[in-house]
């Protein structure tokens, strides 16, 4: 990367967008302050510690370690400097709502076996399916992914010209992909549950998505351990601020940014408690929507409400943060409940917003690998159950909805809760829009339809302000720990450039 040596750059927001920006911003030698909102860095990847217990509020599992890997290696480092990763066996546990259960693992010859008692000759597809994901995650990453791809004419290039089949995939849905490999619905939704980490679901996600098949199978879900033995992805978060204090970053929490404009040659940008900074450029991590209808002017801003309103956003989630009394056999460090026909929930989020009568959910208990993150006796489990964004929820639907989640628990998974919580935190829709300023209490961004994917996606580089530039899960390459990382290996660079 070029040298910046003479650049002041301001970073608004610690999600992990603006931690990985911040740090490739530093090594090419800019002043770098990030600014975050919070008392906590790493965004919607925060911590909640509380009577002996240490929730991941946000994400939980560790995938896609090659991502981690060539974002350490570019400043000569490993995440193994940082923090040691233990794969997790099975990499989770399904509940079907019909009695049935399931473990996948990274056997493959156990999954082949899985597969085939489904369905006659579906172990031959399975083989057929992931041979395929897996080439189009390493043509994707590679011409897609890693490879920024803004303008049109990018795309005029020989190695997409080579890729091409893989462009093609965009054009088709991953429900219609999957059929043409699996019959049995159960199947489709093991190959298919990745999709909840895109916030999309199986009829509006491009079929070049079953790139997660190969990062669930053979690539492997892992549980990162700090040098203290803590664990959980606030231990990557401690690492990627650990290096941008090596490089010079500066951070400042609890600084909410309430206004962003140029003026003349930099920017000023003023928090809600009056700190003004003047920047020669600014990075924005904060979510783009709320970013650009009120942090910026009007005639500083790219789109009008019209836009956003015409966007599909990612799910929110209603989130249960539970200590409970004694374990909870039979869950898994990572569990997942499926109704039999789980359209109706991905109704419920994408089509008829509405709080799901009959829902999927991922039930989460760290404790199961890590000791330090419950008093003894006791076990960490959270409950994150996708809901549309901007739904009401108000205390008396989340009081009803808490009943039937663990009533449904209790029915699915032979696990009663009740009696045995000692510890409780709701989170929900509008807890993200009030901590993270989030649209319409979005958990995750900008979903991955067929229309938001790739170019099609808001810019990283304002097209309405010099010198400003966005990053994270409403931008490229999209949504995700891993792919925020890379988009602040995106926006470093375009501004680089920028600069020469």
């Amino acid at each position: 990367m070029s040298d910046l040596s003479d650049e002041e750059i301001v970073v608004v927001g610690g999600g992990v967008g603006g931690l990985s920006a911040a740090c490739f911003l530093a090594d090419a030698g800019a002043d770098v302050t990030l600014l975050e909102k919070n008392e906590q860095l790493g965004g919607r990847a925060s911590r909640l510690e509380a009577e002996g217990f240490r929730f991941d509020m946000g994400p939980s599992w560790y995938l896609m370690p090659d991502v981690f890997e060539r974002f350490f290696a570019h400043f000569d480092r490993e995440p193994g400097d940082y923090y040691d990763l233990e794969r997790l066996d099975p990499h989770y546990r399904i509940f079907f709502k019909d009695g049935d259960r399931l473990d996948i693992s990274g056997d493959l010859d156990a999954m082949r076996s899985t597969f085939e008692s489904y369905e006659p000759g579906a172990s031959e597809a399975f083989d057929d399916y992931l041979a395929t994901s897996k080439h189009h995650y390493e043509t994707a990453m590679e011409d897609f992914v890693y490879t920024d791809r803004p303008r049109l004419r990018d795309w005029i290039d020989p190695s997409v010209m080579r890729a091409a089949p893989i462009g093609l995939s965009l054009v088709g849905s991953m429900q219609g992909h999957v059929e043409e490999y699996f019959e049995h619905p159960k199947l489709q939704q093991i190959v298919q549950y990745t999709l909840v980490f895109l916030g999309g679901s199986p009829e509006n996600t491009p079929a070049l998505y079953n790139i997660m098949s190969h990062v669930d199978f053979n690539l492997g879900v892992y549980y990162p351990v700090g040098d203290d033995g803590e664990g959980g992805i606030g231990v990557v978060i401690d690492a990627f601020v650990e290096l941008g204090r090596e490089l010079g970053v500066e951070y400042v929490t609890d600084s909410e940014v309430d206004e962003i404009t140029k003026r003349r040659d930099s920017f000023h940008v003023e928090t809600v408690d009056g700190d003004v900074y003047r920047p020669d450029e600014t990075v924005v991590n904060a979510d783009y929507g709320h970013a650009e209808r009120d942090l910026l002017p009007d005639h500083e801003s790219q789109y009008d409400d019209d836009y956003w309103d015409d966007r599909t956003l990612a799910p929110s989630a209603y989130l249960m943060y539970l200590g409970v009394e004694g374990d909870v056999e039979p869950l898994e460090h990572h569990t997942l409940v499926f109704p039999t026909d789980w359209s109706d929930h991905f109704d419920a989020i994408f089509d008829r917003p509405r709080w799901p009568d009959d829902p999927a959910y991922y039930l989460c208990v760290p404790s199961k690998t890590d000791d330090t993150v419950a008093p003894e006796g006791h076990s960490n489990l959270f409950v994150l159950v996708p809901i549309a964004p901007d739904l009401h929820d108000g205390d008396e639907i989340r009081a009803e909805y808490r009943e039937q989640i663990l009533d449904d628990i209790a029915e699915n998974t032979g696990v009663d809760l009740r009696d045995r919580i000692v510890f409780e935190e709701g989170f929900a829709v509008s807890d993200f829009a009030d901590r993270y300023n989030a649209t319409e209490g979005t958990a995750l961004g900008l979903a991955h339809t067929l229309r938001q994917t790739s170019l099609l996606r808001p810019p990283i580089r304002s097209s309405a302000v010099d010198g400003l530039y966005f990053t994270g899960s409403f931008t490229r390459p999209g949504v995700g720990v891993p792919m925020c990382l890379i988009s602040g290996e995106h926006t470093a660079t375009e501004l680089i450039e920028d600069q020469r």
